[in-house]
Order: structure tokens, then C-alpha cells, then sequence
């Protein structure tokens, strides 16, 4: 961190009351104690996050620096603020916490030691704190001995920005500086922001060290073959990484070196919509003392969490430490992966449930980020909508997104790596007409791929999109393999395969307009 950033922020902790590294037992009391939550029957900490329940990407700032300038792919995800801005903002901030009660964690981000970059977070909430606590990497006694911190979150969700003093889109504000090593965020009590502005770092610092940073989870067998499992909201990729017969890495983000795999976090941040006991079961045990839940609907007398409740959002959170997962894998670092396996939720009805791809294929599916929006999952949705999110994680990704496509497919060539595409959408038919894929069907072709059994069947070739379809795949019907003979009306399944490569296509070209080699294996027209 700049001197000048590292003086007015010590100054700014030595005129405050300032609690460092306290331990969990100590940060829910205090938050209890301070309004900030309350507690679950089970003993969880649950916190509302007002009027932001979710992430604020129009209030996401890259500081425009002379040392990043040319390195920052600019436009809506990283939004250009000037560096007279950013000194203005962060001198109100730090006048703003002076004399507060502030709360100090200082960890890590990357569980391989070679690249783990230390950080600090500085809260103007207990919770968030514990948040932090949660979700990044603890250090031992003697790491916390002699930690010096690269990044420094500032987190003052009270503070509120003033757009034609600060520059800013609004009141909300996350603001990130690569040569300050600093990150401002206020104007909302959404936690989520810390997590994913260190991933953002971690997104610049890592490929800059050869090493592919992903959004992505990850598990390892008992032989030590590693897969990854990239996909959207909605696609199964929580469901189906938390395998029982298989060690978790981590549920989110990774990098990928010549040393292995290793997750960035020391935490889990879980959806809990609609959670139960019978389908997620690794997520309802790790609620527990510790756990920060965000805006569940919580039995004022009873105190029991109401997991379908929608009150405040679809949106539900908890955040727990990786090792209260049954069987993860501490610290979070693994050998070099096996299989990839892209998951995508087609409700057209028309991607095979399971495909295997090229390197080319998996570059290019990879900067697609394909899935889709069933019809009347959101207000004014009534027919299926494709959504495309480069690289499964745009909103976070720095550089220019095929940095990171060129990285994946030189680790799929150098280590051999089988990639899949699979499809836990519909079949036989579109929203409406066909059917969501068997649970059973996905998890048995997903075993058929990490244990090797679909190196041994037959494949045919998919006319329109161009991958390679397994003919057989074991506890799977033959018939389910092939869309085309799912659907009773072959033509309409023709007209909505080429609807979807059209899509697929026009996002292409219009966002990689100069990826022309990869862009030759994408769907035919």
C-alpha cells in the first residue's frame, strides 16, 4: 500500500476504538449487543441488509491509474474514476471514521502460500467483520504475528457518497485502487461486496503470475483427481460439487497454477432459498454458531429461520468457514484438475445433457458463459431468456476476458484436461412443453465423467452446436442422451436449436468481434 494511504489510515485507527481480530464468540455478542442481528434457534447470526440485498455493479469503480491503465479492460463492469476523485472520497471516509468504534480483520486470500495475498478489512459493523472472519483465509497465531497487509478493505456502509463531489453514480460506492491497494465501499450493508472486491484483486494480481483465477467450485476424489465445475445462478453448481463421495476445495473461487488448484477463500457464501435438510444437507448443518445469515425471515419468537420466505429477497445468504462442510479439504489446495465440467440450465430444451469439448469448444463456451432464464422465475419474464456472463463470472474479471480463455485452454493442452458441457435444463421440449433433467440422470453423468466412463462410449456428433454426444452413459437412458429424439416434434426441436446457436453467435460477435479462431467453434448458423 501507498505510504501516504497506509499514514491516514493508521491515523484514522489510532483516534478510534479500534478491536482487532477479535475472536467469533466475541464479534456475534458484540453484534447482538449493538442492533445489528439477532440470533437463530440454531444459533446463527442474521443480519438485514436494508435496502441493498444484493450486489451494486453500477456502483463499481476501477481507479483509472497510470499503472493499470492499458491492463483494465474498461467499460460497464469497470467503470473509470479518476485518481482526484478517489483521494477526495477516501480523505471523506476517513474523516467520517474518525473516532468510531471500528472493527479489524487481518487474513488472507489464496490458500497456496506462494500466492496467498495478505489483506486487511476494516468494518464499521461487527457483523461485517465476522463476515470477513468467515469468509477469508484465518491466519494462525504466528501468521497473525507477522502479517503486513497488501490490500486494505474500508468498509463504512453509513457513509454515503456525494456524486458530483465524488464522481460516483450514486450514494453507493465500491471504489478500487491498484496502486493504493485499497478498497472504499459504502452506501450499503450488502457484505457480499467485500468478498467479491478481493476476488476482483485477485482476478488483476493472479494471471499476472501465470496463474488462471476462476468462478468456479471445486472438489477432489479419493485418488486425488480434481474437478472444477463452472456455472451460473440456478445451473446446480453447489449441488452438484458437494459430492458425498468427494472432498470439497471450495464453492466459489479459485486459481488454477502449476502447482495445483487452491481456492482464494477460507469460507462459503450459500444461497439458502428454498433450503431444506433432504437437498442440501451440507448447507443446513454449517448454519450454525458462527454462520452469518443475510436477510432471512426469522420467527420473532421461535427464532426459527423460514428458508422459503422471500420477505426481503430471493437473494438469502449464509457465510460460514469452509471446514464446517463435512470432508473439506483444509487447507484448500489440491493437484492439477482432471476434468472441467460447464454447467449451463437450457430451457429451450435443446443442448445435450452431456457433450464432451474440444480445447477450442471449451474456450469458447468458456467466454460464452451460457444459460438461461425460465419463464416466470422473474417478474415480466414469460418466455425463456438467454444470459451470457463471460468466463461464468463477468462482473469481477479486470482484464480483457480472453486473457483469462487463452489461460484456460493452455492448461487444457498442458495437462491433458477432459472438459465437459452438461445441461441441467430441459429436455424433451422447452419451459412449458418438455421437462426439468432428472437430478439422478445429471449426477450419474457427471460421475460417468469424473471417474472416467465416458472415455469408453461412442459419440456422435451434435449437427448444430457441433460437440460430441456420448451414445451411452452408465444409470443413464440411451435416450436421453440425444435432445433431438426427446422432442415429439422434430421440426419445432430443429427451429429452437437454431434459434439458440443465432444467440449464441450474435453475443460473439458482438463481444469478441477480433476472437475469430475460437469464434470457429461455436454453433454453426
Amino acid at each position: 500500500m501507498e505510504t501516504n494511504t497506509v499514514h491516514k489510515l493508521a491515523d484514522i485507527l489510532a483516534t478510534a476504538t479500534v478491536h482487532n481480530n477479535l475472536p467469533v464468540a466475541k464479534l456475534v455478542e458484540m453484534a447482538v449487543k449493538r442492533g445489528e442481528g439477532v440470533l437463530t434457534d440454531k444459533g446463527a447470526l442474521n443480519a438485514l441488509t436494508g435496502k441493498f440485498t444484493g450486489r451494486s455493479p453500477k456502483d463499481k469503480f476501477v481507479v483509472d491509474e497510470a499503472s493499470v491503465h492499458d491492463k483494465i479492460n474498461w467499460g460497464p463492469v469497470n467503470q473509470p474514476i479518476s485518481p482526484e476523485k478517489f483521494q477526495l472520497l477516501q480523505q471523506d471516509v476517513f474523516e467520517y471514521l474518525q473516532g468510531k468504534e471500528l472493527f479489524v480483520f487481518d487474513g488472507f486470500a489464496g490458500a497456496d502460500q506462494t500466492y496467498r495475498l495478505p489483506i486487511r478489512v476494516v468494518n464499521e459493523y461487527a457483523w461485517h467483520n465476522l463476515f470477513a472472519r468467515q469468509l477469508f483465509i484465518r491466519p494462525s497465531e504466528e501468521e497473525l504475528a507477522n502479517h503486513e497487509a497488501e490490500f486494505t478493505v474500508v468498509y463504512a456502509p453509513n457513509f454515503k457518497a456525494n456524486p458530483a463531489v465524488h464522481g460516483t453514480n450514486s450514494e453507493t460506492f465500491i471504489v478500487l485502487s491498484f496502486e493504493h491497494k485499497t478498497v472504499l465501499i459504502g452506501g450499503t450493508e450488502y457484505a457480499g461486496e467485500m468478498k467479491k472486491s478481493i476476488f476482483s484483486v485477485m482476478n488483476f494480481m493472479l494471471p499476472e503470475r501465470n496463474v488462471l483465477s476462476m468462478h468456479c467450485s471445486a472438489n477432489v476424489g479419493q485418488e486425488g483427481d480434481v474437478a472444477l465445475f463452472f456455472g451460473l445462478s440456478g445451473t446446480g453448481k453447489t449441488t452438484l460439487s458437494a459430492d458425498p463421495n468427494r472432498f470439497l476445495i471450495g464453492d466459489d473461487e479459485h486459481g488454477w497454477s502449476d502447482n495445483g488448484v487452491f481456492n482464494i477463500e477460507g469460507g462459503c457464501y450459500a444461497k439458502c432459498i428454498k433450503l431444506s435438510e433432504e437437498g442440501e444437507p451440507q448447507i443446513w448443518n454449517a448454519i450454525q454458531f458462527g454462520t452469518v445469515l443475510e436477510n432471512v425471515d426469522v420467527d420473532s419468537d421461535t427464532r426459527k429461520a423460514d428458508y422459503d420466505s422471500d420477505k426481503y429477497t430471493e437473494n438469502t445468504r449464509a457465510a460460514y468457514p469452509v471446514d464446517m462442510i463435512s470432508g473439506a479439504v483444509i487447507p484448500g489446495v489440491a493437484g492439477q484438475p482432471n476434468v472441467i465440467v460447464f454447467l449451463t440450465a437450457d430451457s429451450f430444451g435443446v443442448l445435450p445433457p452431456i457433450s464432451k469439448l474440444t480445447k477450442e469448444q471449451a474456450m469458447y463456451h468458456f467466454l460464452s458463459g451460457y444459460t438461461s432464464k425460465m419463464a416466470g422465475t422473474e417478474r415480466g419474464i414469460t418466455a425463456p431468456q438467454t444470459e451470457f456472463s463471460t468466463c461464468f463470472g463477468a462482473p469481477f474479471l479486470p482484464l480483457h476476458p480472453v486473457v483469462y480463455a487463452e489461460m484456460l485452454g493452455k492448461k487444457i493442452d498442458e495437462r491433458n484436461v477432459q472438459v465437459y458441457l452438461v445441461n441441467t435444463g430441459w429436455t424433451g421440449g422447452p419451459v412449458g412443453v418438455g421437462s426439468r433433467m432428472k437430478l439422478s440422470y445429471t449426477r450419474a453423468m457427471v460421475t460417468a465423467a469424473l471417474n472416467g466412463d465416458l472415455a469408453k462410449v461412442n459419440y456422435e456428433t451434435d449437427a448444430t452446436f457441433g460437440v460430441q454426444v456420448p451414445t451411452t452413459c452408465p444409470n443413464v437412458p440411451a435416450e436421453v442422451l440425444l435432445p433431438r429424439n426427446t422432442w415429439a416434434d422434430k421440426e419445432a426441436y430443429d427451429k429452437q436449436a437454431a434459434d439458440l446457436a443465432s444467440r449464441f453467435i450474435e453475443n460473439f460477435q458482438k463481444k469478441f468481434p477480433n476472437a475469430t479462431d475460437i469464434a470457429k467453434a461455436g454453433p454453426k448458423a
